[in-house]
């Protein structure tokens, strides 16, 4: 090969980055690298199955697809090859000197934090499969990596050479020396890495990582040697049930998923009836590092006829995107676009059928290991009540096991139907309380007298909660009810046993005439001024008006621009509390400086307990300077 065709270039940024963390020991098992470049090869022999439904004329030959690992023991070399779709010059460059994919740099941010992450595997082991930059991990072993490279139907080869320390060649590489079709991928090992040119070390990577891949791996211990066949390639999906191990399953879900924690749930049947589908489906052990980003593509695997026609179908609804799921059918044609596939009627009633399914055995689990169902909420519940919104066909399904945190019961493990079956006497609807942060919640002035006449409050601190429950018509027959919107209506329910009542208001007049001098004071800010069912030992809370959004609604469409102008807010004061009675008392002869800084301190503070910030920084400041002047001012008693 002419030195003078060869291309240098520079590596991007991020694969600088990568490779620096790689060949510093982000990983404590180097095992890794090799399940990573198997998993490679097994993807570009689908590619290639794939790509020659509709052109034939890229498999010329009836050779099996295969992977083939080889031992050049005394070159010091490993060799990983493939006979899938191979790589052309753009491609060995696309694909080996950048990395084109959201949330990469995210990624490297955590890979570095987590450098040397304590007990057992770094938290970075669980990742590198997510984010499709695996080839990279051969650089934990490697001093050297060469990629001869030769795509299915070309009469070109390349190879990609590089020692990872910031800049790659790719040259012309003669046809005699190139692979028929497929990639070669070559490791000279470096000097603290030469366990891994054992073939024991080889075949106890391959049986623990990879044993599941679809592709057939043969091992050459020795050049010249014959062939150890060490996986027979055969679709786990397609064997029986009892035929397979939890280890054989975990295996399999690990290379599926990227992941390589244990999965909570492990699904795997065959429907039959108008239409035919295979699935194996999993929940994670933990959620997925870009489990709320956007741009995330499920990884739900869709074959037909034992083919790969989408690595990441659209087969579950956005709100079970974290199932990791394989289907194989042979009722959808192969020769149409993965576009058309998945606008089939066919198509859809396989999804419907999945769904539906899924959502059954969530149940099941819920009903009979509560243990494991709490640990899906806890990862997961956040995207479940995605459902709630998205879906209102199934909403009652979801309802069935969605859990919350309420009042009562903050560890949030509590049902709809536990909550309808603990409602009080009089009580008809079922109270929520929306924010964004779950302790802030739990300490809200607005939960006070409903606490005091032990009714519980859901507390929902997710963004999609805000809009479910606005449109869910209720449970059971009850309605949903925020309680920070409109009147609490809630004196005909009684006090708990034990709870003293509050004073009966005194001064009715005053507190008329000081109610009016509030509202006027605060005419900018709010819309009325009133007495309040819900506090009984706070001075004062903000609520939304009877009709229009809830507050937290309304605050979440103005951060992202989706509200012109902000409702004024109800302030609600307690009129049983000591502040209030000792205006109400002076409001024929108030000191008007010192009372208007006390109303307006009362309206930030309602501000500050909703976790928002006072109505104007420097004026608060002002006003709580002033007020805390004239009461060191006092003389002691």
């Amino acid at each position: 090969m002419p030195e003078a065709e060869a291309q240098s270039h520079a590596f991007q940024a991020d694969v600088s980055r990568l490779l620096y963390l790689m060949v510093h020991s982000v990983y404590s098992d180097r095992n890794i690298f090799l399940r990573e470049l198997l998993s490679n090869a097994a993807d570009a022999c689908e590619k290639l199955r794939y790509e020659a439904v509709s052109n034939p004329s890229l498999m010329t030959d009836e050779t099996p697809f295969r992977v083939k690992i080889t031992i050049a023991k005394d070159a010091g070399k490993l060799i990983v090859e493939d006979n899938g779709i191979g790589m052309s010059r753009e491609e060995l460059s696309d694909s080996l000197g950048t990395i084109a994919r959201s949330g990469t740099r995210a990624f490297l941010d955590k890979l570095a934090a987590e450098n040397g992450g304590g007990e057992g595997q770094p938290a970075g082991a669980e990742l590198i499969g997510q984010f499709g930059i695996g080839f990279y991990a051969a650089y934990m072993v490697a001093e050297r990596v060469d990629v001869e490279s030769r795509r299915a139907g070309s009469e070109e080869a390349f190879v990609w050479s590089s020692d990872g320390k910031g800049t790659f060649t790719i040259a012309p590489l003669a046809l005699e020396s190139a692979p028929s079709r497929g990639t070669r991928v070559i490791l000279t090992i470096n000097e603290t890495s030469k366990e891994f040119l054992e073939d024991y070390r080889i075949e106890r990577i391959v049986s623990e990582y990879s044993s599941a891949l679809a592709i057939p791996i043969e091992l050459i211990a020795a050049e010249g040697s014959e062939p150890k066949h060490l996986t027979d390639g055969g679709s786990l999906w397609e064997k029986p049930k009892s035929s397979i191990t939890s280890e054989q399953y975990e295996e399999f879900y690990h290379g599926l998923s990227g992941q390589f924690d244990t999965p909570i749930m492990t699904l795997h049947w065959r429907a039959e009836g108008r239409y035919e589908y295979t699935v194996l489906a999993f929940v994670p052990g933990s959620p997925p590092f870009d489990l709320f980003d956007p741009a995330r593509k499920g990884k739900s695997k869709l074959y037909v006829r034992h083919v790969l026609i989408a690595p990441d179908a659209d087969l579950l609804p956005s709100w079970l995107r974290f199932v990791r799921l394989v289907v194989d059918t042979a009722d959808l044609p192969l020769n149409l676009s993965r576009e058309m596939i998945q606008e089939s009627p066919i198509f859809g009633a396989i999804k419907k059928g999945i769904t539906n399914r899924v959502l059954q055995e969530l149940t099941k689990l819920a009903e009979t290991d509560a243990a494991a169902f709490d640990k899906v909420w806890e990862h997961f519940g956040g995207v479940l009540k995605e459902g709630l919104y998205e879906d209102p066909e199934r909403r009652d399904a979801l309802f069935k096991f969605a859990r919350f945190a309420t009042s009562a019961y903050p560890e949030g493990k509590r049902t709809l139907q536990d909550y309808v079956g603990s409602l009080r006497e009089n009580q008809t609807a079922i109270y929520y309380l929306l924010g964004d942060d779950l302790k802030r919640l739990g300490v809200s002035p607005q939960l006070e007298g409903f606490r005091a006449r032990g009714i519980e409050v859901l507390l929902l601190p997710d963004p999609v909660d805000a809009f479910w429950v606005g449109t869910a018509a209720g449970f059971d027959g009850k309605p949903f009810k925020s309680v920070t919107q409109g009147v609490a209506d809630i004196k005909a329910i009684p006090l708990k046993e034990g709870t003293t009542p509050p004073e009966t208001e005194a001064n009715a007049a005053g507190l008329a005439s000081l109610f009016a001098l509030m509202k006027q004071e605060l005419q900018d800010v709010v819309e009325d001024v009133r007495a309040s069912d819900r506090l009984s030992e706070s001075p004062a809370c903000l609520v939304a008006p009877e009709t229009g959004l809830d507050r937290r609604i309304e605050r979440m469409l103005a951060e992202h621009g989706h509200a012109n102008t902000i409702t004024k807010p109800v302030l609600e004061v307690n009129p049983t509390h000591p502040l209030l009675t000792a205006l109400a008392a002076q409001v024929n002869n108030p000191d008007k400086g010192a009372f208007a800084d006390i109303v307006w301190l009362l309206f930030d503070e309602a501000r500050l307990m909703e976790g928002e910030k006072p109505s104007d920084a420097p004026k608060f400041a002002d006003r709580l300077t002033r007020i805390l002047v004239k009461a060191a001012s006092q003389p002691s008693a």
